[in-house]
């Protein structure tokens, strides 16, 4: 095993200072609505590779070259682009009114008294089937308004029930950017982290719905009704069928595409020439997270190279103790990345490596490690006021003439505080099968 260099790791410090540094002063000392995501994470990134390529003199500057290329080429990383740009193709053909007929049909054929819960399940549907929380956030939040103000619920319940629900969807999506960044970082099916992601992420999101309709047993809404139309789900439908059986996500996703331009272009909702440029800009809307993934990987190569990861799991393993402590100390460490970054694919992307080596020491399986990289970056994610789900909810609400803030929003995220719970649970409490 290579000697720990704790001096290699300097390149992740470089990035945290810049990013989350800056993102700090723009956004409270500043006053810059929106000021974390000010800063280009690109340049964050490559500011901390110059930093890495300063390093260990040694080593020539084309070697170190080949090494970051050796890291970018690597089977895994090359796969997760490739999804990542298929995706967003899919998301562009669908587009949002697809999505928002799959909301208003569900809250339709339910009770008015419950349309907190529908909000909920609407948004566990929706995020899933999209693969995008904020995506969902985008789509729900003037809904969840619409909500508050035909009932007697409260603006920051509804608007809190579909943070919380986005996250579910975030979480165990097939399509989720960050599914795909656990499960190819580390080495497994989706559908296996899937299979094992569900049972832990289903007992949450159960008593976050017994929950809101405790909340809900007092009120006396009014109906909320919205147009919909029924053959637009069904791109959504064949996607999340697909992923839940097993089959290719390359092919799942080409299904989506192939029957949601058929549907859009029969119904004369999107000619063909724009339905190419919605694909492209789909696409094109994956680029920074594409991109991200490049350098990352450059860094992390390294990193790697020089000895830094060594030195990290040396001190984890310090730390955290035994298979378990393991599980707890890959959670606490995308867990840190998340709060440092505030973009849950980025601490995966960061992490992975890492992650991975952690894996084969302790023991844990792929799936499992997938699944652990993937619950506690969308956990964090979901509850930081300052990141992009929680931001985007808020500006949504104002669009609509109201204020509110990230804290009222906080006490009603029921679903990420329930997913730590039961995330813990599983690591503690419940023996994991060997294979």
């Amino acid at each position: 095993m290579k000697k720990g260099n704790p001096k290699a790791l300097l390149p992740i410090g470089v990035f945290l200072v810049l990013y989350l540094g800056l993102g700090l002063i723009f956004e409270y000392a500043l006053k810059i609505e929106m000021g974390f995501y000010k800063v280009p994470i690109v340049i964050a990134f490559l500011a901390a590779i110059l930093v890495a390529c300063l390093q260990n003199r040694k080593l020539s500057f084309d070697q170190k070259l080949e090494i970051m290329g050796h890291g970018v080429g690597d089977k895994n990383i090359i796969t997760m682009l490739l999804i990542f740009l298929v995706a967003g193709a899919f998301v562009g053909v669908v587009g949002r009114s697809s999505a928002q007929s799959v909301a208003y049909f569900m809250l339709s054929v339910i009770p008015p008294r419950f349309a907190v819960a529908v909000l909920f399940l609407v948004a566990c549907f929706v995020s899933t089937a999209m693969g995008t929380s904020v995506g969902t956030i985008t789509l729900l939040a003037p809904i969840a308004v619409e909500v508050a103000q035909a009932s007697a619920f409260s603006i920051p319940l509804c608007v809190g029930t579909i943070v919380g629900g986005a996250m579910f969807g975030d979480n165990l999506s097939f399509i989720s950017d960050t599914t795909i960044a656990a499960c190819n970082g580390q080495g497994c099916a989706m559908k296996d982290k899937f299979r094992g992601n569900f049972w832990i992420a289903l007992p949450a999101a159960v008593v976050s719905l017994i929950i809101i309709l405790v909340l809900s047993l007092s009120a006396t809404p009014k109906e909320v009704v919205g147009e919909y139309n029924l053959v637009q789900i069904i791109p959504y439908v064949l996607v999340l069928f697909g992923g839940v059986i097993g089959i290719n996500v390359f092919v799942v996703l080409l299904v989506g595409i192939f029957s949601g331009a058929l549907i859009m272009m029969a119904s004369g909702q999107t000619a063909g020439t724009e339905l190419l440029a919605n694909m492209g800009s789909g696409a094109a809307g994956m680029f920074e997270t594409a991109m991200v993934a490049v350098l990352v990987a450059a860094m992390c190569a390294l990193i790697r190279e020089f000895g830094g990861f060594e030195a990290l799991l040396s001190f984890i393993q310090r730390v955290f103790r035994g298979k378990k402590g393991g599980q707890l100390g890959m959670g606490m460490l995308v867990g840190a990345m998340d709060i440092a970054t505030a973009n849950n694919t980025v601490a995966i992307v960061m992490a992975n490596p890492i992650a991975k080596q952690m894996s084969e020491d302790y023991g844990i399986t792929p799936k499992r490690s997938a699944c652990i990289l993937d619950t506690f970056s969308c956990i964090f994610q979901g509850i930081i006021p300052y990141g992009a789900q929680m931001l985007v909810a808020i500006s949504a609400v104002a669009e609509m003439g109201h204020a509110i803030t990230a804290f009222e929003i906080m006490q009603f995220l029921f679903y990420p505080y329930l997913l730590l719970v039961s995330m813990l649970v599983s690591i503690f409490l419940i023996p994991q099968r060997k294979k």
